[in-house]
């Protein structure tokens, strides 16, 4: 039963609800099975009463492991850390190390590493499975350890963690105190973990609704997808509002209205696209190095270039539709102007998030797309009226 839950792919604060239809030491029998990592990510789901109950039927090592493991911060590599795992001292042979690891290779995560720790539980070394196995039996585990080891401290993001193991390869990455005491390890399986987690947020940030708790009832769908709908929507009638401005200029000729949804669609994709690309550099640790102003000017830049291009298309197509070639002109100038800002503005939104304290990938493309209306319809009418003025 422990292994059936140790796999189980249901979200733990509904799994907690199992233990309760259990004889409470059964549920506690169970919960020792486990593997401390799995068993601790659903016991953070438990009333206090039951969480006590079942801590006092386990053995005394396994509910203080587990009480400890309840503390660690939410999303840190304290948090989605397990303590199975393999450890040996430097002044082991090669022989003694396999015995070891033998004896404790059925209650481990992971046996492909093993960790080589001092007196006082210090983190020194590694040796993979492959060292042991390729290696004389009766070699120093300290001449043939690995060493530097590459390691998280228990605090840390997991998300800083995952990007450690991809950038790596690792199958596991030991977990360490401020003091540089062993403490557990990150397998890879709980970094999917966290990677499908990461991805369900972004996505749930692009969309304004959260993918990863989808109500069932309709009613509760509708509530949770309102507040976003309500505000887009409002700031949808301000683009309304924005082209009432130009109803005198429209009555002049009505044939301008016809093109206004092409320079709004242009410059919505503009503007979501740039959102993608600066939410993920913004995300990568790996671009930490690339400064706010140059990301800026980098996707200011990239929408001149495809503005321009855009522009060209739009002016030569529409002059030759309407037998006006200046009137394309204007046209493909508010184009360019439009879509230069939408990426400008696509770029600034992770930004600003980021300022705030917030995700940076939770800004909504709908967000991005209802702004960049707004401001297409201003620039469109605009560059129209300035024209129109020059012109008569």
């Amino acid at each position: 039963m422990g292994d059936m839950f140790n796999a189980i792919e249901e979200e733990p604060d509904q799994v907690v609800n199992y233990f309760k239809e259990m004889i409470p030491q059964y549920a506690a029998d169970v919960i020792y099975e486990m593997y401390t990592d799995n068993a601790v990510d659903i016991l953070a789901y438990a009333k206090a009463k039951d969480l006590n109950q079942y801590l006092e039927l386990l053995p005394a090592e396994a509910a203080v492991e587990i009480r400890g493991m309840l503390h660690y911060q939410d999303k840190t590599a304290g948090a989605i850390m397990s303590t199975e795992y393999v450890a040996i001292t430097g002044n082991q042979t090669v022989r003694s190390a396999l015995h070891v690891m033998k004896k404790e290779a059925l209650d481990a995560e992971t046996i492909y590493y093993i960790y080589v720790i001092d007196d006082e539980e210090n983190l020194q070394g590694v040796l993979t499975l492959r060292d042991l196995l390729t290696n004389d039996d009766d070699a120093l585990i300290s001449d043939i350890m690995n060493r530097p080891v590459m390691s998280v401290d228990v605090q840390e993001d997991q998300e800083e963690v995952a990007q450690t193991i991809r950038d790596y390869n690792f199958i596991a990455l030991p977990v360490t105190n401020p003091e540089g005491k062993m403490i557990g390890i990150i397998n890879v399986d709980d970094i999917i973990d966290v990677i499908d987690e990461e991805s369900a947020q972004d996505y749930s940030g692009l969309a304004g609704v959260d993918v990863d708790n989808l109500p069932g009832n309709p009613w509760q769908a509708a509530l949770k997808r309102l507040p976003w709908s309500l505000g887009l929507l409002i700031l949808g009638i301000t683009t309304a509002v924005v082209i009432s401005w130009y109803q005198t200029l429209i009555q002049k000729d009505t044939l301008m209205v016809t093109f206004i949804a092409m320079v709004m669609g242009a410059s919505g994709n503009a503007g979501t696209q740039s959102l993608a690309v600066s939410a993920t550099r913004i995300a990568d640790k790996d671009d930490e190095e690339e400064s706010t102003a140059k990301m800026v000017a980098n996707e200011a830049l990239t929408g001149l270039i495809v503005g321009f291009f855009s522009g060209i298309l739009f002016a030569v197509i529409t002059g030759i539709w309407q037998q006006d070639l200046d009137f394309g002109l204007i046209l493909g100038l508010a184009l360019l102007i439009a879509v230069t800002i939408s990426n400008v503005l696509g770029c600034l939104l992770p930004i600003i998030f980021k300022k705030l304290g917030k995700d940076a990938s939770n800004v909504p493309g709908a967000l991005v797309s209802t702004i960049s209306d707004l401001l297409s319809a201003l620039i469109y009418f605009g560059t129209i009226q300035i024209f129109w003025n020059l012109y008569h």
